[in-house]
């Protein structure tokens, strides 16, 4: 019997990208079939534009549906929102059965007990990864399955988003013919293509630099001890050329693409950018020292950023793996030794582990080999190890949703 092809949809402010894949016997994923496309109606990752993000993806599904209808059933959607909040939380609750054994109906009244959180109306759990077990005040529990106590304790971190932003994206799916099977927040799924067991274990930070955001998830003694968003990517870099040049941002893009550099130590002021021959109605020769001034003033505020969030958890200069980039900001010349010099920490480009994926054709490859594809394939791997309840939201045309429960993220 064929395996149920999945398909993982990132819907960027940029770019759409999508992949077809199925599970196979040995335990991997083959690669079928992937697919790009320019975005239309968000920014940000929130939907702006409903008709223009609707007729985008829908045209993206079309393409989608001459390769595979049956993974258009089952699309694991990326969340990528900056409004997207986590919270720790702890679950308590008695075991229930005389012999004090503990069951899967225990851990389930725990795990919920432990999603028990004040939260608006308006926002939703998006996802609860369970950090740690206790029983009878015992730690560090990976699963207390079979164990005996009389109390049973969880903490949970809850990843909870605005309802709103949820509705809007997944209405859009849904009118453009596909079937959402679950959500999906995009740094975690980024984190899972790229992020080894003993990284995890040492401490890492994985940082996903996208067009018009940048996702963060942070990990130590294989938990995820934070994750969040930040409203500010790559495009915002373009921007900034295209202010700083008098250019069309078109032409900026190129410029940061063709002559663009992290550190502005690594680029020559003597070196000077013809900017007609990447436009002919563009003049003008800046140095290629001044350009990267401007892509480093930029970067320099996204480690700002997270620097802060790492401060805030008390986790600066104190993460053995360090910091692995992905995301097509991560193809930026330069940009592993900028982030190590201001967060102090090592610094490589992440690519999605091999060992997990296969590709089925050489047109494949490159989604295995580019680390701007790393996000998209964590989609359909977090199908493989999805699992939990449904979750109804009241209105919008919205059906269904899965809480996704991660394994590789549980201790």
């Amino acid at each position: 019997m064929a395996q149920q092809q999945i398909l993982g949809l990132d819907i960027g402010s940029e770019t759409i990208k999508a992949v077809v894949a199925e599970p196979t016997s040995e335990g991997k994923i083959l690669l079928k079939a992937g697919f790009r496309k320019p975005s239309r109606g968000l920014r940000k990752g929130v939907v702006v534009d409903m008709e223009n993000a609707t007729n985008t993806v829908g045209g993206l599904l079309d393409k989608v549906r001459e390769t595979s209808k049956s993974a258009l059933k089952n699309i694991y959607l990326r969340v990528g929102g900056s409004d997207v909040r986590v919270q720790s939380s702890r679950g308590i609750t008695a075991v229930s059965r005389a012999n004090s054994e503990i069951y899967r109906d225990d851990v389930d009244r725990v795990v919920q007990a432990s999603e028990a959180v004040n939260l608006p109306p308006n926002r939703m759990i998006l996802h609860t990864i369970k950090k740690e077990f206790i029983v009878d005040g015992v730690g560090d529990i990976q699963d207390p399955l079979g164990m005996t106590g009389s109390r049973l304790e969880v903490l949970s971190l809850i990843v909870d988003a605005f309802q709103p932003t949820i509705k809007n994206l997944s209405k859009c799916v849904e009118l453009a013919g596909g079937s959402i099977g679950g959500l999906v927040f995009g740094p975690l799924a980024g984190a899972a293509t790229l992020l080894t067991d003993n990284q995890k274990e040492l401490g890492v930070i994985s940082v996903d630099i996208g067009y018009g955001t940048t996702g963060i998830a942070i990990y130590e003694e294989n938990k995820l001890l934070h994750t969040r968003v930040f409203p500010v990517g790559a495009g915002h870099i373009t921007n900034d050329l295209a202010i700083a040049l008098k250019i069309p941002v078109e032409v900026a893009e190129k410029v940061k693409l063709s002559y663009g550099y992290a550190s502005a130590q690594g680029a020559s002021n003597k070196e000077k950018v013809d900017l007609q021959r990447l436009d002919s109605n563009v003049k003008g020769s800046p140095s290629r020292k001044f350009i990267s001034e401007v892509i480093e003033s930029r970067l320099q505020e996204i480690c700002e950023l997270i620097s802060s969030d790492l401060r805030a958890i008390d986790k600066e200069r104190h993460l053995p793996a360090g910091i692995v980039i992905t995301g097509g900001g991560a193809k930026l010349p330069g940009v592993t030794e900028l982030f190590r010099d201001e967060l102090r920490l090592a610094t490589q480009v992440g690519f999605p582990r091999d060992k997990i994926f296969e590709a089925e054709s050489k047109s494949m490859l490159e989604f295995i080999e580019s680390p701007e594809y790393a996000l998209v394939l964590g989609l359909v791997l977090s199908s493989k190890q999805a699992h939990g309840n449904r979750l109804s939201l009241n209105g919008g045309g919205v059906s269904k949703f899965f809480k996704n429960f991660f394994k590789n993220f549980l201790p």
